[in-house]
Formats: C-alpha cells, sequence, structure tokens
C-alpha cells in the first residue's frame, strides 16, 4: 500500500502542477466567511445512550502549495469508543486539499478500518479539465466537484440568509469512483441545547436515500450555528436498527462569533 508521505510529497515537488492550463486565472472565487487556519471541532457520536466514539474535524496550521495555489489541508479522524471497539473497531482518517479561492479540492485521501474492513482512496482533481485521478484510473466530474470531505466545507461557505424552508441546496460530490448529487434540505431556525450550551441553529434535513440505511427522508437532521461558521451542533439519524447522535463537544480558533445564548 502506498503510504501518505510517497502519495503527497510527489504532488508538492512538480513545478506548476495546477498552474499550467491557459486559463490559469479564470477559476471561480468561492467567498469563505466561515472558516480558518486552526479551526478545530470534536464531536461525540452516542447510539442509543452509549457512547460509541469520538469525531475531531481539524484545519492544519500549515502553509500548502499546489503550482502557485494556497490549500488548507484539512484532516478528519474517527474511532470508536468504549464497549464498541471491543465487537466492532473503527480507525479512520480523511485529508482533503482545498484550493483557498475556490474552496475545491486538490487532493482527497481516505484511510478507513471499520471492523477489520478496509478501504485506501488517493483522488487528485484537475478543475481545468474538470477531471480527477482515483487510484490511477481516470473521470470526467462536473465542474468544481468536491470530495466526501471538502463539500462539508463549501456547505459552510454557503449563504443561507434568505434560505426558505423546503429549499434544496445541492452539491456536486465524487465519492468511490463515482459522481455523488449531495442534497441538503432547509428546515428552519431553531434553539437547541447540549452540554456546551444554548445556540441558535439552522436545522437541515440531507435528502437520503429511503430504504437502505433510513426508513424515510425525515430521519436524518442537522443542526448548525445560525452565525458565519455554520459548524454542526448536533446531527440525529434514526437507523434501521436504531438511533445515533452526534454532539459538538468542544471548539477553537473560530472565524467568527458563535451563536451561543449566554
Amino acid at each position: 500500500m502506498m503510504s501518505l508521505k510517497s502519495f503527497i510529497l510527489p504532488l508538492f515537488l512538480i513545478p506548476g502542477l495546477v498552474d499550467q492550463e491557459p486559463n490559469f486565472a479564470q477559476m471561480r472565487e468561492q467567498k469563505n466567511e466561515a472558516f480558518k487556519k486552526g479551526e478545530v471541532l470534536k464531536f461525540r457520536l452516542h447510539y442509543g445512550i452509549i457512547d460509541a466514539g469520538v469525531a475531531t474535524l481539524e484545519v492544519k496550521e500549515e502553509d500548502k502549495k499546489f503550482g502557485n495555489r494556497s490549500a488548507y489541508h484539512i484532516v478528519g479522524t474517527g474511532e470508536t469508543r468504549g464497549a464498541f471497539d471491543w465487537f466492532f473497531k473503527v480507525r479512520d482518517r480523511y485529508e482533503t486539499y482545498i484550493d483557498q479561492k475556490s474552496i475545491a479540492p486538490w487532493v482527497f485521501i481516505r484511510r478507513v478500518d471499520e471492523g477489520g474492513y478496509k478501504i485506501n482512496q488517493n483522488y487528485v482533481f484537475n478543475h481545468y479539465k474538470s477531471s480527477v485521478i482515483a487510484d490511477g484510473k481516470h473521470f470526467d466530474i462536473p465542474a468544481y466537484a468536491q470530495d466526501m470531505l471538502s463539500t462539508f466545507y463549501y456547505a459552510r461557505c454557503l449563504d443561507f440568509s434568505n434560505a426558505k424552508p423546503g429549499e434544496v441546496f445541492s452539491m456536486e460530490s465524487f465519492v468511490d469512483n463515482e459522481v455523488y448529487p449531495v442534497k441538503i434540505r432547509y428546515m428552519g431556525r431553531e434553539v437547541i441545547t447540549t452540554d456546551l450550551g444554548t445556540f441558535k441553529c439552522i436545522k437541515f434535513r440531507p435528502v437520503v436515500q429511503k430504504g437502505r440505511v433510513f426508513k424515510k427522508e425525515e430521519d436524518l437532521n442537522v443542526w448548525i450555528t445560525d452565525d458565519k461558521n455554520h459548524i454542526p451542533i448536533r446531527a440525529q439519524a434514526e437507523i434501521l436498527v436504531g438511533s445515533i447522535k452526534m454532539d459538538l463537544t468542544d471548539y477553537k480558533n473560530l472565524q467568527n462569533p458563535i451563536s451561543r445564548i449566554k
């Protein structure tokens, strides 16, 4: 298996990796007021009443460039804890390198180990040609398609100030060697109380495929802060074999003041 170091280093050493196309200056610019380097978000996962695991999302304090383009390096990790570790051990790591101006990914790395089932994926995106090399295979993709992790950060940059209940926001993502449309339905504003306190939130309902994991679309709901950070406060799902809840437990180095009610 190719190591992360042997995969990533050559990408930074190739001169002009992403600025070799004549339309170099024509990439889109996506306004980002949601996150910055150094941001860390931590979550706790519950399965029913059981603490099942923890997850962390971190925007690294690094200066990365692809060609002449500056990029964010974002790492997401997740692992089971306690009793869950005994019978279904999970150790997941996701990495994405996102262009700072377009909020589109250059590189995506996935290392998944779930109960002994392992997935290793390396994607290199070319947004000048709307293509991606996924584990040595070439695929055409829609303009500025995201990866599994960068989709979340791109969604945080969207403007929901004039959204109306029922409105659907769509994003194209490249997942498991195919283009997957990610859709989230705006449900309105609510106030959520967790162990961290009480927050003004925006509620979303991801549009999910019914019958496989979820019985119906309304079985999955997500609440994000009603501020410019748009960080998740809670995600709750009713699945075919029980219920899952994920709560934010800690945060630091946010870009903006958080919508916490004192």
